[in-house]
């Protein structure tokens, strides 16, 4: 990722007045600042413009200062697209009028949002149920529907450490050695499957490479080497694989699928002969059946579109198509099978949200439309309607606003009012080519609009990239993409990721027998009916 140059206004003219004050004295902090500034930058561009695949959008990206967010207010009000709609093109304003302002709250967390903490009921040391108030003497103290809450937060290692010092007494006869057993429910192994699931959750869940943890263990006294926990985690990863084959097989029969790709490394990587391919990917599922999402990472020379035709070859005979939500490259279908092909429409938007600055007035007009529309579909979630319901609610408030999208981008070439080549037009010619694909909701009940939830699975692959930069091995990479796939299945299920893969490694006879009683959304339940097994 390309180093982001720090924003500062500075004419030419003010950093040759710079570079003649430099010669005759020490320049003042702001001078230095805005010189040093200007090196970097210079620097910075000589390394991209040496980069065979730096493009000029990257420059321009680089230059410009970062867009956090693409909401749509912020979008348009620093392109200065203040000018109203076109006339007669405008929405029906329903999302305006539907939507109440959010009130802004005080930013701290209440006691029902610390789930994993450890819950301490404290009675009070005078005073019980009917006692005498000590304050009127007169009435009678009864206990609070909801007791005071006492929050208190303390660090610790992720990792802990306990020494047990059993005593060995040793005959001075024979010589025979006696030794204390440990307590009981210590065990006897080293490590346990708690420590063992925190490592794998903060290298795959949260991107926190081994050597870094090795170097945070060592501030706090436990010595745990990168090539140590590598070991277990990959020892784990045998233990796993039937749950992670489960999860595969049951995503194959999802009625929705998304999914895409982003890059990835792998420093020792043996291609098949014959492959002139020189790219590697991550790919992210996220397949919706029975009410769970599902998600799966494959990380290797295919593209999303092959790694999902080798999941639905598990789709059992007889089920209707998929639903498949993907963005418009063709290397993201799947050639082999049938699927019912719809297109992110926020893609779609975000060509509107490059070009917003060349035009405004034609891209608020755009960007506003959507917006209603983003908003109905977020209406129909927030009413729970079913996805018939959906369709119905869809067609009666969408329908017209997208129609009307689609009849003015037919006009804009028509009427000559956009080159087909500029931004905008390239991001008009976008809508038309895949309208059908983009309007599928429109259409087909349960459809989404975008792939949203495939980019944000996506992020784990990504952070893994940023932090880890590579996996060194072919295999490695799969430990990783299954680790990946049970922790953020778990986080789509509102279960605890970390709780999921220590009692997953603490079973590991069972989950063998049985993998489809050890997903996310019913282990919980499996452990409760086998008092034995939760012991």
């Amino acid at each position: 990722m390309a180093q982001r140059i720090e924003s500062i206004d500075v004419s030419i003219e003010e950093l040759e007045q710079l570079v003649d004050c430099a010669g005759k004295g020490p320049l003042p902090p702001e001078g230095q600042r805005k010189l040093k500034a200007a090196v970097a930058t210079l620097g910075v561009l000589a390394g991209m413009l040496a980069d065979k695949d730096t493009t000029i959008r990257k420059l321009r990206e680089l230059l410009t200062p970062l867009r956090t967010t693409e909401k749509t207010r912020k979008v348009l009000d620093p392109a200065g697209a203040e000018e109203p709609k076109p006339e007669g093109q405008g929405g029906t304003g329903g999302a305006k009028a539907a939507s109440a302002p959010r009130q802004k709250g005080h930013g701290r967390h209440g006691p029902g949002a610390y789930q994993g903490a450890r819950k301490v009921s404290v009675a009070h040391p005078t005073l019980q149920r009917a006692d005498h108030c000590p304050e009127c003497e007169k009435g009678k103290v009864y206990p609070l529907n909801e007791p005071r809450s006492l929050i208190r937060i303390i660090g610790q290692a992720p990792v802990e450490a306990t020494v047990y010092e059993l005593e060995a007494l040793r005959c001075n006869l024979c010589g025979e050695v006696f030794t204390a057993p440990p307590p009981a429910g210590v065990g006897t192994e080293k490590y346990d499957a708690s420590a063992v699931g925190m490592m794998g959750l903060l290298k795959y869940g949260s991107g926190v490479p081994f050597y870094r943890m090795q170097r945070l263990e060592s501030h706090l006294g436990i010595p745990l080497a990168a090539a140590t926990q590598w070991q277990l985690v990959s020892e784990a990863a045998a233990i796993l694989e039937p749950v992670g084959e489960e999860l595969i097989r049951q995503a194959a029969q999802g009625h929705l699928v998304h999914n895409d790709d982003t890059r990835m490394r792998i420093l020792n990587f043996e291609r098949e002969p014959g492959d002139s391919r020189t790219g590697l990917f991550t790919s992210g599922i996220v397949s919706v059946v029975a009410g769970h999402r599902i998600a799966a990472f494959f990380t290797g020379s295919q593209h999303a579109g092959e790694n999902l035709a080798d999941v639905i070859r598990r789709r059992a005979t007889g089920l209707k198509p998929p639903i498949q939500m993907c963005d418009a490259l063709s290397r993201n279908a799947p050639a082999a099978f049938l699927v019912i092909l719809a297109n992110c429409l926020a893609h779609g938007r975000r060509h509107f949200v490059d070009v917003v600055k060349n035009f405004p007035v034609e891209c608020r007009y755009v960007l506003e439309t959507l917006r209603e529309v983003f908003h109905f579909d977020a209406l129909a979630l927030e009413q729970g309607l079913t996805p018939e319901e959906r369709l119905s609610f869809h067609q009666r408030h969408s329908l017209p606003l997208m129609d009307g999208l689609h009849q003015w981008c037919g006009q804009q070439f028509a009427e000559r009012k956009v080159e087909p080549n500029s931004g905008l037009g390239k991001a008009i010619q976008y809508l038309l080519n895949h309208w059908r694909k983009l309007t599928l909701f429109l259409r087909e009940p349960g459809a989404p609009l975008d792939n949203n939830v495939c980019e944000r699975a996506l992020k784990k692959a990504i952070l893994h990239r940023k932090n880890a930069l590579f996996y060194r091995t072919l295999n490695g990479a799969r430990v990783g993409d299954l680790f990946m796939s049970l922790i953020h299945t778990a986080e789509l299920c509102g279960a605890n990721p970390f709780d999921y893969l220590t009692e997953l490694l603490r079973h590991p006879r069972e989950l063998a027998q049985s993998p489809a009683s050890w997903m996310p959304w019913n282990y919980r339940e499996n452990l409760a009916q086998a008092p034995d097994l939760a012991a």
